[in-house]
């Protein structure tokens, strides 16, 4: 395993901590203790996680999560804080966070997190011509969808949105988010598409109505 891992904490033992977990695992470890050296390291560097504090000294968590989600290739990020209100949460799912942990942390919980993070990571690779998940086989080149072993029928966008949610699992997406990344930036109506294709989804597919959650007040996930 050579995934590679950004930890973003100003706590310096608890870092320590993390990383010692973390290349027990077989990670490679790389640290940055504020805000600055986090945002230098996200443009400089390619990692497949960060774990990234909220509460940094000279920047915020939140500018660098928006730093790292802005990337082309952009890294899982799980949100460590001191402080679990609902606003909180809901606010780091809306930029684009992966997952979020309250302190004290669980050692145990937070590697058992990345190992889950990095499995649906290397599960998800877009670079897949074929996609096989529980019952459903996604042939992407000929855009053809079975499910167990029959051909279901999709609409262009039906696929697209499936194709695009696979290709980005346990990410939470606002119903605008969807429309600007499966419709294109210049689509003309409103986000109940979204939610009837979803719908339609759900109801073709066994899998989808299984897997593709609403976040009640922010959007949809397919969770893996």
């Amino acid at each position: 395993m050579n995934n590679k891992i950004l930890i973003v904490e100003d706590e310096k033992k608890l870092s320590n901590i993390m990383g010692v977990y973390l290349k027990k695992e077989g990670y490679l470890v790389d640290f940055a203790y504020d805000g600055d050296e986090g945002e230098k390291k996200i443009q400089e560097e390619e990692y497949d996680l960060i774990i990234l504090d909220i509460m940094m000294p000279k920047k915020d968590g939140w500018s660098l999560l928006r730093k790292a989600k802005s990337k082309e290739n952009s890294p899982s990020v799980i949100l460590t804080t001191a402080r679990g209100e609902e606003e909180d949460r809901i606010f780091g799912f809306e930029l684009g966070a992966d997952d979020y942990m309250v302190k004290p942390l669980s050692m145990r919980e937070l590697v058992l997190r990345v190992n889950l993070r990095i499995k649906s990571n290397i599960a998800s690779s877009s670079n897949l011509s074929r996609i096989t998940l529980d019952n459903l086989l996604v042939e992407v080149e000929s855009r053809t969808v079975y499910q167990n072993n029959e051909i279901i029928s999709l609409t262009p966008k039906e696929f697209d949105l499936l194709l695009f949610l696979i290709n980005n699992p346990n990410q939470v997406f606002k119903r605008d988010h969807l429309l600007d990344k499966v419709w294109g930036y210049d689509f003309m109506g409103d986000t109940r598409t979204v939610d009837t294709h979803v719908k339609k989804l759900r109801e073709k597919l066994i899998f989808c109505d299984e897997k593709l959650k609403t976040v009640w007040g922010v959007g949809y996930k397919l969770d893996l």
